[in-house]
């Protein structure tokens, strides 16, 4: 007998409306032929783009009580039980095409197909629920560590499921810090000596996981290569590995890796990246500046052309490195190479040039480009520009960046503010806020850097400031603040900048950064009425300052649950670091063509 919470499958005509069998695999279950006059309490999913079905998938599921004889009748003949909760319109819909399609006589049996979610692990009752389609008080049934079932409040069995009360909490899906730089060596003209290195990755997801953080995108690659061009002392698959062993065992949030190509790039490097791509690293960064790192534009060229040959998408550090180099010089000479002139260096005509040049390149080699830590007015506009013609290019901003401006620079211990390429000017600063309001911007991230106080304040001039801070934690509640607090963004917006538009833009959607049956019960819950001033105190990164000490948040993570597993707890840490897991990669077809968020 079907029982509340369980999930009905229509079967319909394999002519006319193929079965759930198409569905991809991980929205597969196993099914069993619904009985005429057996109880009915149902939800409805199908494989996406299937006839109508569409706006059945977008509402995921359909709940209603009647669990009579009658109800069951009533819908075999395609009448609507007289009792319904929810979406009666998409339900009236559903049932006359599928009796179209499905047997005209209406007999229940012939279509309808149900799994059965009696046995359900989890329950977050009555929480404010964040998905694409809709916002709305709706219970969250998990098993086996991914959502099964969405409800109406009070409609799912609790018979053997832990219960988490969310009222009054909005949840939303686990945020994805795209951009994260975790346990590696400090360049030592930044942090005054040798063999320092950021937080580990146990530290790292720890303060990820406490600010709602449930999927963590790091780094691998060589940053040191041969200058002569030649090939790496370890191939893509096997640094990727050595990458895996650092995060293995050490973290509390699942991760995965940009591959960073660096430099001139070898043709022997150049023909393992269709290995990557297809062992799941779905994106490649490249520097366009700094001694080393940057790739030259005939190298660049190569690059692009081979991850689109495959299917991935670059992650791109844009700046123009004549102007970097030429200012640095200037500023040297005339004795202005105080930290606080950093953006007059890493200036807006950098960005601007270095921008529209990879946008060509990457319209040339038909690339996807994703635009890591944008800062100026005029990237957002080339970006706006691209896009509007249809070239798949998507940018990021970094929260320190929506916050502070290049005058922040000159007070006391300034300069731990700082990111590469440098804080600009409030206009930009406005432009970066406008940008992931009206959609020209994609992600929040913050370019995780931690070091201790005395290691990021060591440098003092414009060729040592040590790069990079510890933001992993503060990233949502930031973002929340001034985001829905202060400007009314919507709650589905909110949870496209720091989670939905990173996991469908680097290839992890979307078994990553939506709320729906099939995808993993990443979850966070947010108190919308919680106001907390951040302090030192309240931090769980391994660091002694943060520059975000003295904001005042309004919205503040609660929960962080990990495919299905509380991880933190209102302030208490209740799983192990050995709970996160690396995650394979795929960028769609789609993303690559046009730009879809």
């Amino acid at each position: 007998m079907l029982q509340a919470g369980e999930i009905v499958y229509r079967h319909g005509s394999t002519r006319a409306y193929p079965c759930c069998d198409m569905a991809p695999g991980f929205l597969k279950f196993p099914k069993i032929v619904l009985g005429a006059g057996e109880n009915l309490t149902t939800g409805v999913r199908q494989p996406w783009g299937v006839g109508v079905t569409k706006a059945i998938c977008a509402h995921a599921m359909l709940l209603w009580r009647r669990t009579d004889v009658d109800a069951a009748r009533d819908y075999s003949r395609n009448k609507m039980p007289q009792k319904s909760t929810l979406e009666q319109g998409c339900i009236h819909r559903h049932l006359g095409r599928t009796m179209q399609g499905g047997d005209r006589h209406g007999n229940l049996g012939t279509f309808l197909q149900h799994v059965r979610w009696t046995m359900l692990d989890l329950v977050i009752r009555g929480g404010l629920v964040v998905t694409p389609e809709v916002v709305g008080e709706r219970d969250i049934g998990i098993q086996q560590g991914s959502i099964a079932v969405l409800g109406a409040p009070g409609t799912l069995p609790t018979d053997t499921a832990q219960v988490i009360e969310a009222q009054g909490l909005i949840v939303l899906p686990g945020g994805i810090e795209p951009h994260a730089h975790i346990g590696i060596p400090v360049p030592e003209h930044w942090a005054g000596r040798p063999e320092v290195m950021t937080q580990p990755p146990e530290a790292a997801s720890r303060a990820a996981a406490f600010g709602g953080v449930t999927t963590v995108i790091d780094f691998a690659g060589n940053l040191n290569p041969p200058l002569d061009g030649g090939a790496l002392p370890q191939s893509i698959p096997e640094e990727i590995e050595s990458r895996r062993e650092v995060f293995r065992g050490h973290a509390y949030t699942d991760f995965a890796f940009h591959y960073i190509l660096a430099g001139r790039v070898a043709v022997e490097t150049l023909g393992q990246i269709a290995e990557a791509v297809q062992e799941g690293v779905a994106s490649f960064k490249i520097f366009t500046t700094f001694p080393g790192l940057r790739v030259p534009y005939g190298h660049l060229w190569a690059v692009f052309a081979e991850v689109a040959k495959h299917g991935g998408i670059m992650a791109v550090h844009a700046e123009e490195d004549d102007i970097v180099d030429y200012m640095t010089d200037k500023l040297l000479r005339e004795g202005h190479a105080q930290g606080h002139n950093l953006h007059l260096v890493h200036n807006n005509l950098s960005e601007d040039l270095a921008f529209r040049k990879i946008i060509r390149l990457a319209r040339h080699t038909e690339t996807g480009v994703y635009f890591v830590h944008t800062t100026a007015k005029e990237g957002v506009a080339a970006m706006a520009e691209a896009r509007q013609q249809g070239q798949p290019v998507y940018g990021e901003a970094l929260h320190n960046y929506l916050e502070f401006t290049c005058e922040d620079y000159k007070k006391p211990g300034g300069t731990a503010i700082h990111t590469y390429p440098a804080i600009k000017f409030a206009d930009d600063r406005d432009a970066l806020l406008a940008g992931l309001m009206d959609g020209r911007l994609c992600t929040t991230a913050t370019d995780e850097y931690t070091t201790y106080k005395g290691v990021k304040l060591s440098g003092n001039t414009i060729e040592t400031v040590c790069g990079g801070h510890n933001g992993i934690e503060t990233r949502l509640p930031v973002a929340f603040t001034k985001f829905v607090a202060q400007r009314q963004m919507s709650l589905q917006r909110f949870a496209a900048i720091t989670s939905t538009n990173a996991a469908k833009i680097l290839g992890l959607y979307p078994q990553k950064g939506v709320i729906a049956p099939g995808s993993d019960a990443d979850l966070v819950l947010i108190d919308p009425h919680l106001h907390k001033t951040i302090t030192l105190a309240d931090l769980h990164a391994d660091a002694d300052y943060s520059i975000w000490e003295g904001f005042r948040c309004q919205g503040y993570p609660v929960m962080t649950i990990l495919r299905g597993q509380v991880i933190v707890d209102h302030g208490r840490l209740v799983r192990s670091s050995t709970v996160g897991q690396w995650l394979k990669r795929r960028v769609a077809p789609d993303v690559l063509a046009r730009p879809v968020v």
